[in-house]
């Protein structure tokens, strides 16, 4: 039901304002956009985008960061060190800039925007990896596994992921609200999933020309940006308290 209305034009219910004002319908509680689209449907549709953009990109980018923070921190040496300038230079890279040349060569889409989140991920995931598998390396439990004959693998995977995971589960929540913004900055901009697909981004920068006289075309969706960003923000900080012992007992 919502899918269909997302998508289907109505010019007759034009510009309708949300329910509750002078000209509403309890058909379109939040409106209606410039062809007459239900604006709730499109707002419901727009965050699958979102929240699929911003899954999909953090387990990707997590993944390889993680993995390479880990092998960065257990291996050392020069090995180490290649990884994090890798590391260095990606947080020190343009996102936007990058973002919009990938439109530029690949055309705007969903693909252009996973490699951005991938590419802007990652690093973050490696350099707390490294931190945490750093101070876990030189524990006793990891000593005594390396005396008894375990091999790196083992180590790394048994003796060390574990210990990780709550750290990681917890950047992991906090980066969703990041990604959100991010994709709907690039669709704000052109760079992101290009209409018809609703996206946050597209439905506020689609309203810009209608602000005066249909403030709900950019408001209703921006409130749906800001709640979702909020929401994970809150889950993030409720995890890192729950996972961590000191911070549960306070």
């Amino acid at each position: 039901m919502y899918n269909n209305n997302a998508y289907q034009i109505n010019l007759v219910s034009r510009l309708q304002p949300p329910f509750w004002m002078a000209g509403g319908s309890v058909a379109h509680l939040l409106g209606t956009d410039e062809l007459g689209r239900d604006l709730l449907s499109r707002i419901i549709v727009g965050a699958r985008v979102s929240f699929v953009v911003a899954v999909l990109g953090i387990v990707v980018g997590g993944t390889i960061g993680g993995c390479l923070g880990l092998i960065a921190a257990y291996r050392g040496g020069k090995l180490e060190a290649v990884i994090m300038r890798c590391a260095d230079a990606s947080l020190a890279f343009p996102i936007l800039l990058f973002a919009i040349m990938l439109a530029v060569i690949v055309g705007p889409g969903i693909v252009p925007v996973l490699l951005t989140v991938i590419l802007l991920l990652w690093a973050r995931f490696a350099r707390l990896v490294r931190a945490e598998v750093l101070s876990l390396k030189q524990r006793e439990f990891v000593l005594l596994a390396r005396l008894g004959g375990s091999s790196s693998m083992r180590i790394m995977l048994v003796h060390i992921v574990p210990n990780i995971t709550g750290s990681f589960a917890v950047l992991f929540t906090l980066q969703i609200g990041v990604i959100v913004i991010l994709e709907a900055t690039l669709s704000f901009l052109g760079a992101g999933v290009p209409p018809p697909t609703p996206t946050w981004g597209n439905m506020i920068a689609g309203g810009r020309d209608y602000i005066a006289d249909a403030w709900w075309l950019s408001a209703f969706p921006g409130m749906a940006v800001t709640i979702a960003v909020l929401a994970f923000n809150l889950l993030g900080d409720w995890l890192r308290d729950y996972l961590d012992p000191k911070l549960r007992q306070a």
